[in-house]
């Protein structure tokens, strides 16, 4: 793994201020996203107007075993949009769904469901949404809703004991991940004759700018009034970049660029992204432009 700056002596205490470029909410997990002016940083993540990031999650009808665009790139075409007290999902060729956020109400939750290692109960979004879904994806299906009462924690291996809540992130709150890194991917893609990248295809709740290349795997914390969010573990990277967000068609993956410069012992995988959680600041506002007191151990 390879990094933007040499570590300073012992005595140096670097910090320096950061900005966050972008927002983004993912609604229905590996569906595609919103992009936010401002959002709110929930006790499980990123939310806004109600609607929390990775809230819901395709599963499989007989299974409850969750499914992603690794499995279903079509997945990427489900786009989501927020409205009066409801969440809306458009695809191509069908008449839009309408979720609404005040739906689990006096529900108790019976959908068995599974997220990588992890199962618990869901909301079922019932049958018209059971039979949208099965219809775009052409296979049994279930959306299922996270029930906000259940406690899904990251591992605490990596956030030093410390509990940081989850919905249907893999498994971590929030992804970071800073614009010049992804630059410095796209001019080495472009060094091998291959097209830039739309930071879409990688998935951040937050990009963070003014920072060098990779400059994020360096950071201690993140600061403001009232918050603190702390990188935990490298984000290793799956197929999922290789495909084209706007058409859901798998193209060349980045992945053999990237293991050339990423690869991580720790996590065994290629890395891009840091995964955080919040130390302080629930129910904090982040806004593009916000500046962040940046912490670094170089």
């Amino acid at each position: 793994m390879r990094g933007s700056r040499a570590k300073p002596k012992p005595e140096e205490a670097p910090q320096a201020m950061a900005v966050i470029d972008s927002l983004h909410i993912y609604p229905v997990k590996s569906c595609a996203g919103i992009t936010l002016a401002e959002a709110t940083l929930g006790p499980a993540g990123l939310q806004t107007q109600g609607v929390g990031d990775r809230e819901w999650m395709v599963v499989d009808a007989g299974s409850g075993q969750f499914l992603t665009q690794r499995q279903v790139p079509r997945m990427a075409l489900i786009a989501p949009a927020i409205g009066e007290g409801e969440l809306q999902l458009t695809a191509p060729g069908q008449a839009a769904l309408v979720l609404r956020l005040d739906g689990i109400t006096g529900r108790t939750p019976t959908l068995p469901v599974k997220v990588w290692n992890h199962e618990c109960l869901a909301f079922d979004e019932g049958d018209e949404a059971a039979a949208w879904f099965s219809t775009f994806l052409g296979r049994p299906l279930r959306l299922a809703r996270f029930d906000p009462a259940h406690r899904r924690a990251s591992s605490t291996e990596w956030t030093g004991g410390i509990e940081a809540l989850n919905r249907f992130s893999d498994g971590y709150p929030v992804l970071l991940i800073s614009q010049a890194s992804l630059d410095d991917l796209n001019d080495r893609l472009a060094q091998a004759g291959r097209e830039a990248l739309p930071m879409n295809r990688f998935r951040p709740n937050i990009v963070l700018g003014d920072v060098g290349p990779y400059e994020e795997d360096y950071l201690l914390s993140l600061t403001a009034p009232g918050l603190t969010l702390k990188p935990v573990k490298p984000c290793p990277r799956c197929p999922v970049p290789s495909i084209e967000q706007s058409t859901g068609v798998p193209g060349p993956d980045p992945l053999d660029i990237l293991s050339q410069y990423r690869s991580d012992e720790r996590t065994g995988g290629v890395i891009f992204g840091q995964n955080l959680i919040a130390l302080e600041g629930a129910g904090q506002r982040l806004e593009v432009g916000l500046e962040l007191i940046a912490e670094w151990n170089f």
